[in-house]
């Protein structure tokens, strides 16, 4: 059995992400990088980190679901997650997509909520 091996990255909808960013930075200390986005490492993986990100409130990434945030679990055989998911009936998109950091597939809950895999790259 798949299982999740961590979490990838907590997204959320922001009126002005760009500001919201700034003020995290600025009262909080978390370090946004060039990409806008704050990368925690973490103690066990050796990977890019857990990715923190403020998103457009109008942004389509997050559907259909309609919550104000999306979760990203780690995982490390994306397509053996996906197909077992299917198998229990679960509502998975067919897109994959392969990015040079790792590959990217998507799942809603039974309750509405979509949520996103990711399969880093070893190394």
């Amino acid at each position: 059995m798949e299982r999740v091996t961590g979490i990838g990255g907590i997204f959320f909808k922001a009126s002005d992400p760009e500001k919201l960013k700034a003020w995290y930075r600025d009262h909080l200390g978390l370090p946004v990088d060039e990409t806008g986005n704050v990368m925690f490492a973490t103690k066990d993986d050796p990977g890019p980190g857990l990715v923190w990100s403020p998103f457009a409130a109008d942004t389509t990434y997050f559907e259909p679901s309609k919550a104000p945030f999306m979760l990203n679990f780690r995982v490390k055989n994306l397509r053996a997650m996906l197909d077992q998911l299917r198998l229990a009936g679960a509502v998975v998109d067919e897109k994959v997509q392969e990015e040079p950091y790792g590959n990217f597939g998507w799942a809603t809950d039974p309750e509405g909520n979509r949520f996103e895999l990711w399969e880093p790259l070893p190394g």
